[in-house]
């Protein structure tokens, strides 16, 4: 190549003044743009986005390599006018997985200590004594084990919580009891008194959280959604939450975000809101990760991490 590599970030939510100079630290000859300035559209080499507008990627000719600025791809995969054969790739790098699986353990550990019974409590001026009980008598499930969620088990496991997970295909994790498969659901869920749900948005995971997975729970189960609201049946969720079958839960994602303030989360006392937040892209540990898989498009390599369109993750 007889001009240097151009890379255009185009992200409404990330800071440019955070990513541009951890990218250039880790590749000096690298040129980044930053949305809309991408000057001359032949000059773009690499796209590094989140949920970019339909259509914006399409006039970029020379484009080898879309970076995803996180795990989740559903904005990009539902771009029809994406231009085909150019590899997509997510991000899954060290700093994210720590992110994320401070958040779940923030969220179990809330639970397993009765936190939140305490914050009621002290609302009432109730002194409430509720004996504590080692972290091996509380079995926490994860739905979906894909990088985020096998960092997250491995977290907790290593708190000494009994931990459990499903996919979709079996996968192997030392310490984990695995589940995988419709087949295998239902006996992974009457063992977890805290589900976490770390699912990717497919369309086979549309609301794969449902009414009869809802109740196939231990009645008073908790519930935490770090993945995709879609993956969850909002309604079915509601109904639980209102007769006890769920107990309280936890919940970074939605069906609609931002959750409109109408909605009946907001007045649930059991209910802790965040606003899709558990874990974001760090830039100094991914752009390491992203100047990797640029250096490999450009040499004609397979990049790691890249996604399967059709399967939306």
């Amino acid at each position: 190549m007889s001009r240097a590599p151009t890379l255009l970030f185009m992200s409404a939510l990330d800071d440019p003044a955070e990513w541009v100079p951890a990218l250039q630290r880790a590749w000096p000859e690298l040129k980044v743009r930053v949305w809309p300035d991408a000057g001359h559209p032949d000059d773009v080499d690499f796209a590094l986005v989140w949920k970019p507008e339909p259509g914006a990627l399409r006039t970029f000719r020379n484009l080898r390599l879309i970076i995803n600025l996180g795990a989740g791809i559903d904005a990009i995969a539902a771009d029809e006018t994406l231009p085909e054969g150019i590899p997509i790739v997510r991000l899954a790098d060290e700093g994210q997985a720590e992110m994320m699986s401070g958040y779940v353990l923030l969220a179990v550990l809330r639970y397993h200590r009765n936190l939140h019974r305490f914050e009621e409590a002290k609302r009432a001026h109730r002194w409430t004594y509720i004996h504590p009980k080692p972290h091996a008598h509380t079995r926490v499930g994860l739905m979906g084990l894909g990088y985020l969620g096998a960092h997250a088990a491995q977290s907790l496991a290593a708190q000494g919580f009994r931990v459990s997970g499903w996919s979709r295909n079996p996968k192997t994790l030392p310490g984990i009891e695995t589940f995988a498969g419709p087949d295998q659901r239902q006996a992974f869920l009457a063992q977890t008194d805290i589900l976490v749900a770390l699912l990717p948005a497919t369309p086979d995971t549309h609301r794969l959280i449902d009414r009869e997975a809802l109740y196939a729970l231990p009645r008073g189960a908790s519930f935490v959604n770090v993945g995709r609201g879609s993956t969850v049946d909002e309604p079915a969720l509601l109904a639980a939450l209102r007769d006890g079958q769920i107990a309280e839960a936890t919940l970074d994602v939605f069906e609609r975000e931002p959750l409109p303030p109408e909605h009946p989360f907001w007045d649930m006392p059991q209910v802790t809101i965040t606003p899709h937040l558990a874990s974001v892209a760090v830039p100094e540990t991914a752009a390491r990760q992203i100047v990797a898989n640029c250096r490999r498009a450009l040499s004609g390599e397979a990049p790691d991490y890249a996604v399967d369109r059709r399967r939306g993750y």
